[in-house]
């Protein structure tokens, strides 16, 4: 018997487990969810960067170019809606402010980028300004 009075104590600490989970919510981080993902790549022309902004209108985020130094800033509003006779049990999406700023090896020629948001992903076209090379000047 005291086998099975062991595997109840195991069971019901189980029970007690997956009831807890199911119940209470899974806290994250502080955070965590306002954050800007990025993958940039570089060519001759070019860098090409693609930031994950989900949740964002277009007429929300900002890009400002200051020689290489590139920052995106977005505002992610939360808007509810609750209709008569409903009340919000529980809303787990957010709202805020989030940037990131990153620099390249190489400063920006801004008119010439480009800028385009489709399905949360900001596409930047960021043309490389065309340094001028050197000139030797001859002696008379």
């Amino acid at each position: 018997m005291p086998n099975l009075i062991r595997y109840n104590q195991v069971d019901d600490a189980f029970d007690d487990l997956f009831r807890g989970f199911l119940m209470r919510p899974v806290r994250m981080d502080e955070g965590k969810e306002l954050q800007i993902k990025l993958d940039v790549k570089e060519d001759d022309k070019a860098y090409t960067v693609h930031a994950e902004i989900p949740g964002v209108k277009k007429d929300d985020i900002h890009i400002t170019i200051d020689g290489n130094q590139i920052a995106i800033s977005a505002e992610v509003k939360n808007e509810k809606e609750v209709k008569e006779g409903q009340k919000v049990l529980r809303s787990e999406r957010y709202y805020g402010k989030v940037s990131r700023a990153f620099t390249v090896a190489q400063e920006i020629d801004e008119e010439a980028s480009q800028a385009k948001y489709n399905d949360g992903v900001l596409e930047l076209v960021l043309q490389k300004k065309t340094t001028v090379k050197s000139k030797r000047l001859t002696i008379n």
